[in-house]
């Protein structure tokens, strides 16, 4: 841990006096902007004037900038308290001091964060807090998203003018298209704490869990007109989360009320944000024992610097600075308050295990379940295997059932094992419980996240014994025996996708063998890649055996050689059967109207899960010569009514019949419905009944919530023989967020790949119209036109970059089905 603390420098003798933001910047907070060089400057100047300040790296973005964080303390031994905390995690005693963590700027356009972070650090450095931080260790994280606040800063400086225009329709108050929000990838990081899918997050979660706070503070901001919101939460609240944590939660709440109530400033408290969703800065840091709170300031990015308000008062930054610093030195201070109670309760988080299931069990294909595993590596959770098959009783879900079952069931030996009985038992428990008690249908987020779903698998939850055994890793392999006439490979997992993609993408062409079949001896299921030399002219037979190696190394993919095209049974290589790819040209409709977030899981899609080039195109300046030489178009969720004229409806179509594949996906497969050029098309709602009663005004929040899907797991009954489906058995799931039903194709139009049958999800929350909405009804389907198709993804596979299973059905949509067109 050391190497994380070495300071980037310290005062030699007597400390310097701590300079001010104005000292370092040349300005006072609240004039503009600071710009993350900037902040980094002044954070190291605090560190070399201050003994009390240490200042280190912990990583760095996709765009190059800096990760930061500061310690501050008043002459402890940090390292001391930092080694006892992570003690009492196991168990061992009771951390000396509570560690409060202040996270700033995870949304990069809530830019008033990391302005209020350097303020907070430089009154923390004063006289004044001398007895307050003898009780507690602070650690400031100025800035969890530096490349969208720098989007966001640099952006509104170049709108600005002279002097900040306080009318809201001025143009300063106008993000352009995709906004400060996101990360580089067009993430929202405030919702990967559980996931890690970005850079960012994965640093974070390293650094955190060597410290493992027991408070944690994430600092945001809401719309302009909303008074400050300080923590208790709304409900619902996660069952796992404690009494304690509710408890201090409300004492801290309390004691900002008291600093608000003397400034005569407005908030309030436990509405809108609830605790149940386990990716949130405030959420997954309570799953880790710490009394996890978001603290939402009025303004975002429509503030600037100056705003007025719907009530004609004008917020200014300076204003919104002033309301963070205070509700975070007060935090700070009630937690010096309760430093001995924070820490007893915090020991007391770790020294039970979880109540519910003890043994958690996931088995499937054995690329997902190294893939979860290294997740759990990731969230600091042990897991280990099964020696031998066991019988055991518990609860079965994922695996195919459209609901958890609760009876005998059989663990595999290997199976992957996570006990609730360590130190992360609890977020364990989160991660892993078939379906979490939702205390409360009117919630901010997904309702369901068990990982079997999200990666594909059988789980088993069962309170009894298991006999488990550490996981060794294997010898290294020594690779596939040289081949004689062809190498194989399954095709059955995410990582397979990965492995396709590389070898198109060296221009390696590729045979799909459609049908399961037998060769020297081994069963290869649908969708086995193979690679010949037909079809590779030109390329020396070192060289080509050299690439395939290679790629399946690095990919984790276990090839094998074929002495022969001649098939035991099944499809011989050479059989008519077998389809043949080459290296697609992908495009993908990029900015507006397209969803942001919906872009960004294309593109993390396409640059980090499987390394395959895509242009991106303006889909406002959309023409058919664009789409000169293109194979592959995707069109990501987002906003596309309007944009759908029916010039723009007419050049799709006529691009598909000539040979294209147009990947829809979410709101762009219902506004292709609307227009009629497409089959596609969206069921209509369910009458309502007559009889019903009225609806209630007071009601009318509740109400809503019965045709609403927050986020819920649905089985989805595949048709496993199309290409669009390969590497899976008749099943998937996928995750809900909308109740927009789509009807089944019609035969004669295509081929209904995916669909829901029953409209109860199998996890997670639906309101009874939305279930009645989604009964029947498509959720991956190809329309065949012309020479080309279209290919509807009504539920996105890729759902916020984490949904692993995903990833397979989005690369046969792109790669596998070219070898069928």
């Amino acid at each position: 841990m050391l190497r994380l603390l070495l300071p980037l420098a310290l005062a030699a003798g007597a400390a310097a006096q701590v300079p001010s933001p104005a000292d370092v910047l040349g300005y006072d907070l609240g004039e503009r902007f600071t710009p993350h060089h900037r902040v980094l400057d002044y954070v190291d100047a605090v560190a070399e004037a201050s003994p009390h300040v240490t200042v280190a790296r912990y990583g760095v973005t996709p765009q190059g900038r800096e990760l930061v964080y500061a310690v501050i303390s008043r002459g402890q031994d940090v390292e001391a308290v930092r080694r006892s905390t992570l003690a009492a995690t196991r168990g061992e005693g009771t951390p000396e001091q509570p560690i409060v963590w202040l996270s700033y700027n995870v949304h990069g356009n809530e830019s008033v964060g990391t302005e209020s972070a350097l303020e907070t650090l430089y009154q923390l450095t004063q006289p004044a807090f001398d007895d307050i931080l003898d009780d507690v260790i602070v650690v400031i994280d100025p800035c969890l998203n530096p490349d969208g606040r720098d989007r966001y800063v640099h952006g509104y400086q170049q709108r600005q003018g002279a002097r900040p225009n306080a009318d809201p329709d001025a143009r300063e108050h106008e993000e352009p298209w995709p906004g400060g929000r996101v990360n580089h990838y067009l993430f929202d990081l405030n919702r990967d704490w559980a996931w890690g899918t970005q850079p960012e997050t994965r640093d974070r979660l390293a650094l955190y869990n060597e410290w493992m706070p027991s408070v944690h503070v994430d600092f945001h901001e809401q719309g302009v007109d909303s008074p400050y919101y300080f923590a208790p939460a709304a409900e619902p609240f996660h069952p796992r989360i404690t009494e304690w944590q509710r408890e201090l939660q409300t004492e801290i709440g309390r004691a900002n009320a008291e600093v608000f109530d003397a400034e005569g400033w407005l908030y309030f408290t436990r509405e809108v944000f609830d605790l149940f969703y386990p990716g949130y800065g405030d959420t997954w840091p309570t799953f880790n024992g710490a009394v996890g709170m978001t603290y939402e300031q009025g303004g975002s990015g429509r503030a600037g610097l100056a705003i007025e308000t719907a009530e004609g008062d004008t917020l200014t930054l300076a204003d919104r600075i002033a309301h963070h610093v205070a509700s975070g030195i007060e935090t700070v201070r009630t937690s010096a308050r309760l430093a001995p109670e924070i820490s007893r309760q915090f020991a007391d988080f770790f020294a039970t295990p979880p109540d519910g299931a003890r043994f958690y069990v996931v088995q499937g294909e054995a690329e997902r379940v190294e893939a979860l595993r290294q997740l759990l590596v990731m969230q600091g959770i042990e897991a280990r295997r099964s020696p031998r098959e066991q019988t055991v009783r518990g609860v079965r879900y994922g695996g195919g059932l459209d609901r958890p079952e609760e009876g005998s069931a059989t663990v595999r030996q290997g199976a992957l094992v996570v006990s609730t009985d360590q130190p992360k038992g609890r977020l364990a428990a989160v991660l892993f419980e078939p379906e979490p008690v939702l205390g409360d249908s009117v919630t901010y987020d997904a309702t369901a996240w068990a990982l079997p779903y999200i990666y594909g698998l059988e789980g088993i939850a069962l309170d009894g014994d298991l006999a488990t055994d550490p996981i060794v890793p294997p010898p290294p392999s020594a690779g596939p025996a040289p081949r004689t006439f062809a190498y194989v490979a399954e095709y059955d997992s995410p990582t397979s996708v990965r492995f396709l993609a590389g070898l198109l993408r060296e221009g390696i062409a590729v045979r799909i063998i459609p049908e399961p079949f037998v060769a020297g001896g081994v069963d290869y299921p649908r969708g086995a890649i193979v690679v010949t030399d037909a079809g590779n002219a030109g390329r020396e037979k070192r060289q080509l055996d050299g690439t395939v190696r290679n790629l399946a190394a690095l990919t984790r993919t276990t090839l094998r050689p074929l002495a022969s095209g001649f098939a035991d049974s099944g499809p011989d290589v050479g059989s008519n059967q077998v389809g043949f790819v080459r290296q697609p040209s992908v495009a993908v409709l990029a900015d507006e109207p397209v969803s942001v977030t919906a872009l960004g899981e294309v593109w993390h899609y396409f640059d980090a899960v499987v390394d395959y080039p895509a242009t991106f195109l303006t889909a406002e300046r959309l023409s058919a010569s664009d789409l000169d030489g293109v194979d592959v178009l995707v069109m990501p969720d987002g906003s596309w009514g309007s944009w759908l004229t029916d010039r723009r409806a007419t050049t799709l179509r006529d691009w598909v019949r000539s040979g294209g594949r147009l990947i829809a996906m979410e709101r762009a497969v219902t506004a292709l419905g609307r227009t009629d050029e497409f089959s596609v098309e969206t069921r209509d709602a369910p009458d309502a009944d007559s009889t019903d009663a009225l609806p209630r005004y007071g009601d009318r929040v509740r109400e809503s919530v019965t045709s609403d899907v927050p986020g819920a797991v649905y089985r989805v009954t595949l048709d496993d023989s199309h290409p669009l489906a390969f590497g899976y058995p008749d099943w998937t799931y996928v995750l809900k967020r909308r109740a927009a039903g789509v009807a089944f194709l019609d035969e004669d139009d295509g081929w209904n790949v995916g669909v829901v049958r029953d409209g109860t999800p199998t996890a997670g929350f639906a309101g009874a119209e939305a279930q009645r909405q989604l009964e029947n009804t498509l959720v991956f389907g190809v329309e065949e036109m012309g020479q080309g198709e279209v290919v509807y993804l009504v539920d996105s596979p890729l759902f916020r970059g984490f949904w692993v299973d995903g990833r397979l059905l989005f690369g046969n949509a792109v790669f596998t089905m070219e070898a069928f067109q």
